[in-house]
């Protein structure tokens, strides 16, 4: 005698999503795009294949909950943005960042030593060269704070 809950079917057999799992999905896709990640992107950073997080994306597989840790983590935003509540919030909080972010940039690069630093990273081809270059330059920033609270 099993007290299981039959799962729910759909037409040929197939199991249909719930409407949860397909709302945690369209939320997975949309703050992925927003990142401007590619599915393969966003599965190597989670180290399962492209069409898992295809799946996850349609809500056909549900996320279990590391796995769903893992992906705030690798899209930036708190678990909570998944569910009802906190989305709205959590999207124009970050619409309010992207748009303060798109402002400091414009302002960097018109200025001429903004235009110059972007020539130059742009030249640079190593990732690990590159990355270096950010802790040097955040290294930098941090031994100065009165100036960078001046530009503020």
């Amino acid at each position: 005698m099993s007290h299981e809950v039959p799962k729910s079917r759909g037409q040929g057999g197939t199991k249909s999503p719930k409407a949860v799992d397909v709302e945690v999905g369209a939320r997975i896709r949309s703050q992925r795009r927003a990142n401007g990640l590619s599915q393969t992107t966003v599965a190597r950073a989670l180290g399962i294949t492209f069409q898992q997080v295809q799946k996850y994306e349609n809500g056909t597989n549900r996320v279990g909950a590391s796995r769903l840790q893992n992906l705030a983590n690798v899209l930036g935003v708190p678990v909570g943005f998944f569910f009802d509540g906190n989305s709205r919030q959590a999207m124009e909080s970050e619409m309010r960042t992207d748009l303060l972010a798109a402002n400091d940039l414009t302002a960097f690069l018109q200025s001429a030593e903004g235009r110059e630093l972007n020539t130059a990273f742009s030249k640079l081809k190593s990732p690990n060269v590159r990355k270096r270059v950010v802790v040097l330059v955040k290294a930098i920033a941090s031994s100065f704070p009165e100036e960078a609270s001046e530009t503020k």
